[in-house]
């Protein structure tokens, strides 16, 4: 594997859902950046005004225990405070908060990640609709195949025994 995959499945490793979109923890952008994670968050927090709710938020302690309990071990260690997440808006205005070439290098390795995922996504959603309209196609052809059946077993079944054979008739007296 070349060095670009394997920074990409690194950082596909680190995208983690939560409040139904996907985020990255302030202390794996710290490490990806080469950066303490406080470093990273006192540059956030200098810069505030950049981080609405929708690129930045605080997670709750319950999503902050939901999240660690998906890992057998716990890869952040003790931390005193709760972690930050990151939007893919929100690491995008990072590389305008940490202006080195290393941050700007890695945003745009994470960004391209995102786009890989959106259309991972979208590939996804046009084979579910695909599969779906098969399965309603097989839907109609099983319906006529049954028919067909039918009509070959109405076809090939003896007749019923109080039907009269062709030209003769039988009178009981």
């Amino acid at each position: 594997m070349n060095e670009i995959q394997i920074a990409e499945e690194k950082l596909l490793s680190s995208i983690f859902v939560v409040k139904e979109q996907k985020v990255m923890l302030d202390s794996d952008l710290a490490f990806l950046y080469g950066v303490e994670t406080r470093t990273l968050n006192q540059a956030v927090k200098r810069n505030f005004d950049r981080f609405p709710i929708d690129f930045m938020f605080q997670l709750s302690e319950e999503e902050w225990q939901n999240l660690k309990s998906h890992f057998v071990t716990s890869r952040w260690g003790g931390r005193r405070k709760l972690p930050y997440v990151f939007t893919e808006q929100g690491i995008a205005m990072l590389s305008s908060v940490l202006n080195s070439k290393r941050a700007i290098q890695i945003n745009i390795s994470i960004m391209r990640v995102f786009v890989k995922m959106r259309q991972f996504a979208a590939n996804y959603s046009e084979l579910l609709e695909k599969i779906e309209e098969i399965q309603k196609q097989e839907g109609e052809q099983n319906q006529h195949i049954a028919n067909i059946y039918r009509i070959i077993e109405e076809l090939v079944k003896p007749e019923l025994e109080n039907k009269n054979p062709i030209g003769f008739r039988i009178e009981e007296e």
